[in-house]
């Protein structure tokens, strides 16, 4: 991956480039799924974190879960989670745009003063496309989008996850390399100029092996 790739992985569809990370522990909350999903989602979250340096927490100081992770079958239930609407003011307008988009997921970010990600609201309409998904496939691409801000673009010809002989489904190699240059503790948690992609890609090259 050279600097114009890594570049090219967070300068959204109208140019404008944008870097974020987390600044604090992730505190993840599943909602909708059985025990054993649910293991598989938290166990998604540990390797990620484990991969990228970053940490975990219990819970988050000021809000409880920071990364909340909602599987479901029809966008009309989204409105209907209570307090929902207050964590996220234009609920409404949002379901509706989505229903009509017939998008089977989507992701809100919230960031605190200096820019970083502080919380992540990850929403899975369970469709046809979503449900014949693995459910350790599915839970480590949705980490895995949720750890930086990514572009819009990022991954929208090629998946971060790939495949090794034996059929198992990891994260691609350039892509977990990328997350522990963004969470070189070195590094800002936040940036908008596109020379940051130089950084990300020193990093890099400091983590080859010899």
């Amino acid at each position: 991956m050279d600097p114009k790739d890594i570049e090219a992985h967070f300068t959204r569809s109208d140019g404008s480039f944008l870097f974020a990370r987390w600044g604090r522990p992730l505190s993840p909350i599943v909602f909708g799924v059985a025990d054993e999903t649910l293991s598989v989602v938290k166990g998604a979250f540990e390797a990620v974190c484990a991969l990228s340096g970053h940490k975990m927490a219990e819970t988050d100081p000021e809000l409880g879960a920071n990364v909340m992770v909602f599987f479901f079958r029809d966008w009309s239930e989204l409105p209907e989670v209570p307090d929902l609407d207050r964590m996220i003011p234009d609920l409404k307008p949002l379901v509706e745009r989505l229903e009509k988009a017939d998008a089977n997921q989507y992701r809100i970010f919230r960031f605190d003063e200096d820019g970083a990600i502080k919380a992540c609201f990850i929403f899975l309409r369970m469709d046809k496309n979503l449900s014949a998904v693995p459910a350790d496939t599915l839970a480590l691409s949705q980490v895995v989008q949720s750890m930086l801000l990514w572009s819009d673009t990022a991954f929208k010809d090629r998946s971060p996850l790939g495949q090794v002989e034996n059929g198992a489904v990891i994260l691609r190699p350039d892509i977990a390399g990328l997350l522990r240059a963004a969470y070189d503790p070195i590094l800002p948690s936040m940036a908008q100029d596109p020379s940051h992609a130089l950084r990300l890609f020193a990093r890099l090259q400091a983590d080859r092996p010899a």
